[in-house]
């Protein structure tokens, strides 16, 4: 069984037990978290695809460890100037582990059924559209001398 799902903006193709480096989540280690943005869904017999996701559905995970991954290069260079700039960083990532692939649980029939739609609103008066003001007559110039 296997999922498409989108977590921080990528698209991952997950498995259960599989072990992911994503960019930096905003969780504590060892924290769960879930992620609902679920694309695709394949359980062996059955492909779904959502449109654009698929609800009821979310993916599970377990934070990690917070880490640098690992150092990017640039380097810029403009030729025959003279010109040599190198500089580098290390982009922040979180390790996660997926825990499970499943279906979020949904509220009974009965209780779906027993809640109250909420009260219609009356539709609201119209306002009439303000009158149009004349234009004002034009003052006649004095005659310059």
């Amino acid at each position: 069984m296997y999922a498409v799902v989108e977590i921080q903006g990528s698209q991952f193709k997950v498995e259960k037990d599989q072990k992911l480096f994503v960019n930096r989540i905003d969780a504590k280690e060892g924290s769960k978290i879930s992620f609902d943005n679920v694309l695709l869904l394949d359980d062996g017999k059955k492909v779904q695809v959502g449109k654009p996701n698929i609800s009821g559905t979310s993916v599970e995970a377990k934070v990690v460890a917070h880490i640098k991954d690992d150092k990017v290069i640039v380097f810029k260079k403009k030729r025959r100037k003279g010109y040599k700039v190198k500089n580098g960083h290390r982009q922040p990532i979180t390790e996660i582990i997926i825990q499970g692939i499943g279906e979020k649980k949904t509220a009974s029939k009965k209780e779906a059924s027993e809640k109250v739609p909420a009260a219609k609103k009356a539709p609201a008066a119209k306002k009439a559209p303000a009158a149009k003001k004349a234009p004002a007559a034009k003052k006649a110039s004095a005659a310059k001398k």
